[in-house]
């Protein structure tokens, strides 16, 4: 089976799908693996050590695309891609299947597999395989990171001859794999933390981890298949808006990570409460590349709100490219891995597979995808 591997071109993208390490392991499952010339470099992998990992390094990106029976990426690719891609071709990448109508039609249309490892299920067997959160936790990381940069003043106590500087105060809004990375990076630079999540059943993560969890009686919340947080409805919005208006005013930094899966994000940080914050301030919105958890975070950016910072970053993981690919391409292999047939030497289709069941979208010219069919028929 041919395995190709495209360069990501997506602008100022610097991961890999595939690292030397999981090049050599896929080689191994009998693959013919063959990667595009410098698909590694933006994290640091030169092409001579995927070929010392028995990959094939070629040039010819059309060539590369058009010949393969299984193409390994991280970005959704081009409308035009598609159409060079073989019929049977198995595809593998983020896909957002929820928003991107047009290109699971053009997948379905062509005859192409389309793997979406945002549809990985949530279930300890797939853990090895579950790049969002792998990825999110990483974004936890970076967000504070970004933080501590930006914050003019330091983390933790500090007792000098001068005087002692109070430790900065970090409150945390959503308490998911990102949330808690931030609370335990936060913490280990000696901030001191407080968090939120709309699941009660996260508090005891976050005093784990040494934060505060505060309590919001929102009424029934609770947590959606997989372990997601539930969508609030506007009136359990504005009562965790007001609860938290008085902490976001003495925090010195403010990190949102309150996404809702193939949706808007809430805004849950308004304007208002923005401009209540010490001038110096941060705030970091995970969300502001997909709608945004705060009002004036600009995707991409960063911009002066009254004299508080907002961060409007997107791709978090991005920053920490080669443990970002490290990772990734560790929740690659371990799919393919698990779905690999050793005898054919190739990746075997099954849509009744515990994992392929929710994460195949189309496959042989149908939207196999049941909540995907609905919506590309306009279901609700």
């Amino acid at each position: 089976m041919l395995l190709g591997i495209p360069k990501e071109t997506h602008p100022g993208e610097n991961r890999t799908a595939v690292t030397p390490e999981t090049a050599k392991k896929l080689c191994r499952l009998g693959a013919d693996l063959q990667i595009e010339a410098g698909a590694g470099e933006g994290a640091g992998f030169q092409d001579a050590e995927y070929s010392d990992a028995g990959a094939t390094v070629v040039s010819d990106r059309e060539a590369l695309i058009s010949s393969a029976d299984m193409l390994l990426r991280i970005r959704k690719p081009a409308l035009e891609e598609i159409a060079s891609m073989k019929k049977g071709c198995i595809h593998i990448s983020y896909l957002d299947p929820f928003n991107e109508h047009e290109l699971i039609a053009r997948f379905r249309e062509q005859g192409v597999t389309a793997i979406s490892m945002e549809m990985i299920p949530r279930t300890t067997r797939s853990q090895k395989m579950d790049a969002l959160s792998s990825q999110a936790n990483l974004s936890g990381y970076v967000m504070v990171v970004l933080a501590a940069m930006n914050l003019p003043r330091i983390f933790p106590m500090m007792m000098t001859p001068a005087g002692t500087l109070k430790p900065a105060k970090i409150f945390v809004i959503g308490a998911g794999v990102a949330g808690l990375q931030a609370i335990a990076t936060a913490k280990r630079l000696g901030g001191r933390v407080t968090a939120f999540d709309t699941r009660p059943v996260v508090a005891e993560q976050v005093r784990s981890l040494g934060g505060t969890f505060l309590e919001i009686d929102l009424g029934e919340t609770g947590e959606a298949a997989g372990g997601y947080a539930k969508e609030l409805t506007p009136e359990q919005i504005d009562k965790q808006r007001e609860a938290q208006k008085a902490v976001i005013a003495e925090s010195d930094v403010v990190i949102t990570t309150a996404q809702v899966f193939g949706r808007k994000p809430p805004v849950i940080v308004t304007r208002d409460m923005v401009e209540g914050m010490q001038p110096g301030s941060v705030v970091v919105d995970m969300a502001a590349e997909t709608g945004g958890n705060v009002e004036g975070s600009v995707p991409n950016e960063i911009v002066q709100v009254n004299g508080v910072t907002v961060i409007g970053y997107g791709n978090l993981p991005n920053f920490v490219c080669r443990d970002a690919s490290h990772m990734y391409a560790s929740n690659l292999f371990n799919l393919v891995d698990d779905c690999w047939d050793e005898e054919a030497k190739a990746f075997s289709i099954d849509l009744e597979h515990d994992i392929q069941s929710g994460c195949v979208i189309t496959h042989a010219g149908e939207v196999v995808n049941e909540t995907i069919a609905k919506l590309q028929a306009g279901g609700d």
